[in-house]
């Protein structure tokens, strides 16, 4: 057997950084098992949720047409009701990513005249031009839907006082995003939404409360769902798709919301009704199955990365010993190249296109150039390893994913690899 040390020298990672990681990572042995624990449990959540529904063979079956009857769609959709505690769930081919899951939530059940409430800041990039924050063609703004913001306080928390304040008789909808996205504040634990939401809720018990779970499911044993949340929205190339989902997203929460989102994916009077689910079930059941352990493999990257770059002296979102609530590492470099180098390793540490050199350009939906990193067998798959940022101050790398942990710490070994080459880290 060829020793192990040599694979990594061949691949192209000096002793010098093979050692370094080694030596972080024997420190998290404990902190690894905990994981496993959790993964253990969201395991047995997701099984006993296929044994409750009555998964069968029948279910993978080839769908086509209007889609009536598509056993093995609304089959899945019980089992994420299931599995996320909600009356009901939509989880479909024709939702195409997370920012089109959210913004069929809050098209379908926002009317004009209502006003949405970011209570936890500047909503993720893609979602300003569905809001209208910056003008988009069919925004909710140009339906005549307005949008008010409170931003966190400069510990990260949630401005109880503000949002008070800002809650009026127009206010609808409440959404929440679990995840920092391209920011530099904490990721919110399930508990810290809960707190949020029965504060909204004792001001104005109609008000509908979404949480946008992207990259958040299956990191602890509960969802948004189990502590309030009438919408909990999210991505199948995300945790839930275990990267075998091809395409989809899914939204879980009360009967009559999702109904809705029914009627606006598809048309009124057809609803949930309508939509084949052409061949890829068994992918999205496969991939629920995978996912409690895909995303402890992706979370281990996380932990693994913070403790390896805070080492360094670089700030580190989440740092190395906080507890984590979603699979999302960020590192802050402060000049450019750092995020470029990283994710060049990134890149060349992937099993797919690891010959290619990730560029910044100008992403659709940005309002900066863009790098992205994702040697992916799913295009745009972030629960498989890849890493990106926007090329601006205070210049941040977003690290997340991995389908495995050697691949994880293989991706992180080879960033530091890269960084080293360019001068910009020195061991």
């Amino acid at each position: 057997m060829i020793p192990m040390n040599t694979i990594y020298n061949e691949m192209g990672i000096r002793e010098t950084v093979l050692s370094f990681g080694k030596n972080i990572e024997k420190n998290l042995k404990d902190r690894f098992e905990k994981i496993d624990e959790i993964a253990e449990y969201n395991q047995l959540k997701v099984i006993k949720a296929m044994q409750d529904n009555r998964v069968s063979v029948g279910c993978f079956n080839y769908a086509s047409g209007y889609g009536y009857d598509d056993q093995g769609r609304d089959t899945l959709e019980k089992v994420y009701a299931s599995i996320f505690h909600t009356e009901s769930a939509l989880v479909r081919p024709q939702i195409t990513c997370g920012t089109h899951a959210l913004s069929l939530a809050l098209a379908a059940n926002l009317r004009p005249g209502d006003e949405l409430l970011a209570p936890a800041g500047k909503p993720y990039d893609t979602l300003e031009e569905v809001i209208g924050i910056r003008p988009s063609n069919g925004s909710l703004a140009e339906y005549g839907i307005s949008y008010s913001q409170v931003d966190l306080l400069a510990d990260g928390t949630f401005d109880y006082e503000n949002i008070k304040k800002a809650i009026n008789d127009k206010t609808k909808m409440v959404a929440i995003q679990r995840s920092k996205g391209y920011q530099t504040r904490p990721s919110f634990s399930v508990k810290q939404i809960g707190e949020l939401i029965t504060f909204v809720k004792g001001i104005k018990p109609d008000l509908v409360c979404m949480v946008d779970n992207c990259y958040g499911e299956f990191v602890e044993t509960i969802e948004p769902s189990d502590v309030g949340a009438d919408m909990t929205v999210g991505s199948l190339i995300k945790n839930p798709g275990g990267g075998l989902a091809p395409i989809g997203g899914y939204i879980a929460g009360r009967e009559d919301l999702i109904d809705a989102c029914g009627y606006r994916l598809t048309s009124p009077g057809l609803g949930r009704e309508v939509g084949a689910s052409l061949g890829v079930m068994k992918d999205f059941y496969q991939g629920l199955f995978l996912a409690p352990t895909v995303s402890a493999s992706a979370l281990k990257g996380a932990i693994f990365a913070a403790n390896i770059y805070e080492k360094l002296g670089f700030p580190v979102i989440p740092n190395g010993t906080e507890s984590r609530h979603d699979i999302i590492q960020a590192v802050e470099f402060g000049i450019p190249e750092g995020v470029i180098e990283f994710c060049k390793g990134i890149q060349a540490a992937a099993p797919v296109d690891s010959y290619v050199t990730p560029e910044p350009w100008p992403m659709p939906g940005y309002d900066s150039d863009v790098i992205m990193a994702a040697g992916a067998f799913v295009q745009g798959s972030s629960i498989e390893l890849s890493a990106d940022g926007p090329i601006k101050p205070p210049y941040a790398v977003y690290f997340q994913g991995g389908l495995t942990w050697p691949h994880a710490k293989l991706g992180i070994l080879m960033s530091l690899e890269y960084l080293v080459r360019a001068g910009i880290v020195t061991l």
